[in-house]
């Protein structure tokens, strides 16, 4: 099972707006365990940084001046995430930006790309709900250390989300693994030879409860003017004769 952890920095809140990917940061998880490749990359928008972003991740337009476009490293960075379920906080925000500047490009989005994504935020405010889930707050939940966040920035913040995702779904992994170890039904410990089974004790209606199961099905059936599924309609031949 591979996937990829994934943050991005922007220009600003809405692409619709015209604002812009600046920062991709990837981190690869295969079988749930951190492969120590990543994919990171800095990107030149080719237009202005609201200061209010630039308040949250530090990235200026001078330093941006002469980084790639992200036309430059769309392939390597679809070659990375290929067929790969995404982990992401807050999927729409990154994946409506991702899709636009792939959009722009003519590429397919990310849904024809990978394999699927999780939003850790949405599975953050399912398993503990009315409580903080930023990464800050989901990282001192779990205690993950993250005094070098001062900032944000893309690759950082998806090396901290994994380990977070990783802790949020630990008990899925305990799940799977007794799973696993569990012997295949109808055999023995070691799945060799069948287990001896006692046979099943079979209880039957005494005549007074079968009275009483009649007597509360033509109640069903008076309550829903005759219509009651469990009572089986009577044959034609036996029905009574209209007088």
């Amino acid at each position: 099972m591979r996937q990829i952890v994934l943050d991005t920095e922007t220009t600003g809140l809405d692409w619709r707006n015209g604002d812009r990917v600046i920062e991709i940061g990837c981190v690869e998880l295969l079988n749930r365990n951190l492969t120590g490749r990543h994919f990171h990359v800095y990107i030149n928008p080719e237009r202005g940084i609201d200061a209010e972003a630039i308040a949250v991740h530090g990235i200026t337009e001078e330093f941006l001046a002469d980084k790639p476009k992200f036309r430059d490293v769309a392939n390597d960075f679809m070659d990375f995430v290929r067929d790969a379920e995404l982990v992401i906080h807050n999927a729409s925000f990154d994946v409506g930006f991702l899709d636009h500047e792939l959009s722009l490009l003519g590429h397919a989005k990310l849904d024809a790309l990978c394999a699927g994504v999780i939003d850790t935020l949405r599975m953050a405010k399912e398993q503990n709900p009315g409580k903080k889930a930023s990464l800050d707050a989901l990282c001192d939940r779990y205690e993950i250390d993250n005094a070098a966040r001062t900032l944000h920035g893309a690759l950082l913040d998806a090396e901290l989300l994994a380990e977070v995702y990783l802790a949020m779904t630990r008990g899925q992994e305990s799940l799977m693994m007794l799973l696993d170890d569990e012997p295949a039904a109808g055999s023995g410990e070691d799945g060799g030879s069948p287990v001896e089974r006692p046979p099943l004790r079979v209880l039957r209606a005494s005549a007074e409860e079968l009275g009483e199961h009649d007597r509360v099905l033509q109640e069903i059936a008076k309550a829903n003017k005759g219509a009651c599924l469990w009572i089986p309609p009577v044959p034609a031949e036996e029905a009574p004769a209209v007088q």
